[in-house]
């Protein structure tokens, strides 16, 4: 049986691809999703005529290593060009057009209008793919248009940074507006420049794929290099300050500037396509299937400027990233071609380095998982990138969030140096498999000194995890500990050594060694809960454990006195919710 169906499978391929010799293929916009799909459909279809329309210069650029060129991490301009519309023609003979924009399309009679030099002319099409991609964002704030206010979005961008610097020699002072992907890596490359650099952020926190707690090592290593941060200030506008300066003002503060970076985030592309009479998804991007169709049958849509499904939460959304965009991009070439692909969704798998730090995380944080109405359990860790022995070993933060009933993954974040997105990654990979928290206590992973340990931190992960959910640990949450409405009941035990529980520890807590904790056992209450805490968690284990087993009410807080320094700046209610399961009212 299985045999006559791949027979019939083959036959069915062969036919289409003799069907689709001869098709006219379209693609709106290059870059990591469009030029994707260009080269994939050639390698599945050699008799298709491929057109590629690119608005920019540029057909193919690595957008993600921009920052790197203004810090001159990357010298040349060229190195960011990965593919020249010349590679395209000679290697796939696929045409590439551009500076060429596409404004219209004729969805009855497939075409499209473009406009090249001034001038217009209609081109047919069997197949159209959109690739628009996005544009920052830019408010209408008052001076948002002043000489000296950038945003970085493509090569052209980069350059007029370059040569703002240039000619404004004395230029020293800088502020990024935004605290994201972005803005994060701009900041560091300007700061390696040896440039004054404030960060300002309308959220709460900087980079939102974190949870707050995860977040706060990243803001105190920023600042710790000198680098201004401001929080919660959002920009209400630009003025012309003395001398060429730039002010920028928020409802707290004015900061000067010799020039300012937009990174405040993307809007999709979306326009050519509601113009058309596309659907459009809730969040104004393209609405595709999981085929990458959209609402007309011989038009594909794929990368940043589409609503696609996040595959924990089962909501639609946009994801503005590379590795999503070129799955995409194979996914409607395999389609046009003639196959039945289907991309399955995205986990929002993202990397971003940062001041020395490597800040990770897939799958839904906290506040996503909440805004969904999903029920989620929470453990934290803070292990060493490898065994402390071999020189250098540093401190990961790690974040697990999981299904309390049967342990499926539903996100993890990190947030360390070396090491912390191959963690990261690991959970991902596992995630993709409808893994659950067992499955990582079980993962067989490689290890070497130098490279992590035989109980390697995604292992760790999984076994407190497991261990919550086989009743081996119970958690206290941290807002029962030390929120504004705690649990007064609790009683608070620190099992670490006197030394340091005299460097800080939590206001009303109790210090008992865990090395005497067996010969004091006796001044502990029975019927009220304890709750055990360390450094990072393991010394508290262990005294639970040994507490449970002698009848006491005993329970963890994850984390330790690492995950407390970044949790008790905070006193509102809505930051509970925002890094973990909501509390009880």
């Amino acid at each position: 049986g299985n045999v006559i169906q791949e027979e019939v499978f083959s036959l069915f391929f062969l036919m289409h691809r003799l069907m689709s010799a001869g098709k006219r293929i379209a693609v709106v916009g290059g870059v990591a999703g469009g030029a994707s799909a260009a080269a994939r459909l050639r390698r599945l279809c050699e008799g298709c005529t491929i057109n590629i329309y690119e608005k920019g210069k540029h057909v193919s650029f690595a957008n993600c290593g921009l920052p790197y060129r203004v810090g001159n991490v990357i010298q040349e301009d060229q190195k960011l060009l990965l593919v020249s519309p010349e590679t395209f023609k000679n290697r796939f003979n696929i045409n590439v057009h551009t500076e060429t924009e596409v404004v219209s399309i004729d969805t009855a009679k497939k075409s499209i209008v473009l406009r090249h030099q001034g001038q217009e002319r209609e081109e047919p099409f069997d197949k159209l793919i959109l690739a628009p991609g996005t544009h920052p964002i830019k408010p209408p704030l008052p001076g948002i248009d002043l000489p000296g206010i950038f945003t970085v979005k493509n090569v052209p961008d980069v350059q007029l940074i370059r040569e703002w610097q240039q000619t404004h020699k004395k230029t020293n002072r800088v502020a990024v507006v935004g605290g994201g992907f972005i803005g994060l890596e701009m900041a560091e490359n300007l700061h390696r420049l040896g440039m004054q650099v404030t960060i300002l952020e309308a959220a709460p926190q900087l980079m939102a794929m974190l949870d707050e707690e995860l977040a706060y090592p990243v803001l105190r290593k920023i600042q710790s290099q000198g680098v201004e941060v401001f929080l919660g200030e959002g920009v209400t506008g630009f003025s012309a300050g003395e001398g060429g300066t730039i002010s920028v003002a928020t409802a707290q503060r004015t900061v000067d500037a010799d020039f300012v970076i937009l990174a405040i985030g993307v809007k999709p592309r979306s326009d050519l396509a509601r113009a058309a009479g596309l659907e459009l998804g809730a969040r104004g991007g393209i609405k595709v299937d999981d085929h990458m169709q959209t609402s007309h049958p011989d038009i594909f849509a794929v990368g940043d400027a589409i609503e696609t499904k996040n595959v924990v939460t089962q909501s639609y959304g946009l994801l503005p990233l590379a590795g999503p965009a070129n799955r995409q991009g194979r996914v409607a070439a395999e389609n046009i071609a003639g196959r039945n692909t289907t991309f399955r969704g995205v986990q929002a798998t993202a990397v971003c380095g940062a001041f020395g730090l490597t800040l990770a995380a897939t799958g839904a944080n906290s506040r996503t998982l909440n805004q969904a109405g999903i029920n989620f359990a929470t453990v934290r860790t803070h292990p060493g990138n490898h065994v402390s022995y071999y020189p250098g070993a540093k401190p990961m933060h790690l974040k697990l969030l999981f299904d309390p009933e049967n342990g499926k993954i539903f996100g993890c974040q990190g947030v360390g140096e070396d090491g912390t997105e191959k963690r990261v990654d690991v959970v991902s990979a596992y995630m993709h498999m409808n893994a659950t928290v067992y499955d990582l206590e079980d993962a067989e992973l490689c290890y070497a000194p130098q490279y992590g340990a035989a109980k390697d931190p995604v292992n760790m992960l999984g076994q407190v995890a497991a261990n919550v959910l086989r009743g081996d640990t119970e958690l206290v949450h941290w807002h029962d500990a030390i929120g504004p409405n705690r649990d007064k009941s609790i009683l608070l035990l620190d099992v670490r050594a006197p030394h340091e529980y005299e460097g800080g520890h939590i206001p009303d807590s109790v210090n008992i060694p865990l090395e005497q904790l067996r010969q004091r056992m006796d001044e502990l209450p029975k019927d009220r809960t304890i709750a055990c805490i360390c450094h990072v968690g393991q010394r508290a284990y262990n005294g639970m454990r040994a507490l449970r087993n002698l009848g006491f009410k005993a329970k963890l807080l994850s984390g330790g006195m690492v995950t407390y320094q970044s949790l008790s700046h905070k006193q509102d209610l809505d930051f509970w919710s925002r890094i973990g399961p909501p509390p009880k009212k």
